[in-house]
C-alpha cells in the first residue's frame, strides 16, 4: 500500500476493531479475524487497488457505526448487523474473492452462533 495511505490505513483499522466491539461476541470475533486478514492481504498493493480498498472499508465502518447506534437506541428489538451486497457489486469480484465472501458465509451461518443474519435495513448516508 503506498506510504501516503499508512496513517489513513492505521486509523480505519483501529476504527473497525472499534466498531466490532458492539458486535455479538462470536460475530466479533470473526470479524476481527477477517479485517486483520485482508488488511494483511492488502499491504502491498498497488495506489488504485489501495484506493478502493480503503473505500470500501470506509463504507464499511460507515454502515456499522450507524447501524451499532440503531441497535443501541433501539435495545428492545433484535440487533440487526451487515448490508445486502447488490449483484453489481458481485460481478466486480475476483474468484478469489468470491471463495473469500463463501467462507465467510460458512463462518457466519454456522448452528448455535448468537447473532443471525438478516436482510439489514438501506444505511443512510
Amino acid at each position: 500500500m503506498p506510504a501516503r495511505h499508512v496513517s489513513r490505513v492505521r486509523a480505519l483499522y483501529r476504527r473497525i476493531l472499534l466498531l466490532h466491539r458492539s458486535l455479538p461476541p462470536d460475530l466479533k470475533a470473526l470479524g476481527d479475524q477477517y479485517v486483520k486478514d485482508e488488511f494483511r492481504r492488502h499491504k502491498t498493493v498497488g495506489p488504485e487497488e489501495a484506493q478502493r480498498f480503503l473505500q470500501e472499508w470506509e463504507a464499511y465502518a460507515s454502515v456499522l457505526w450507524q447501524q451499532a447506534n440503531e441497535n443501541r437506541e433501539n435495545s428492545t428489538e433484535k440487533a440487526c448487523f451487515g448490508i445486502s451486497l447488490p449483484e453489481e457489486k458481485l460481478n466486480d469480484f475476483r474468484d478469489e474473492q468470491i471463495g473469500q465472501l463463501q467462507e465467510l458465509m460458512r463462518e457466519a451461518t454456522k448452528p448455535n452462533r448468537q447473532f443471525s443474519i438478516t436482510e439489514s435495513r438501506k444505511p443512510k448516508f
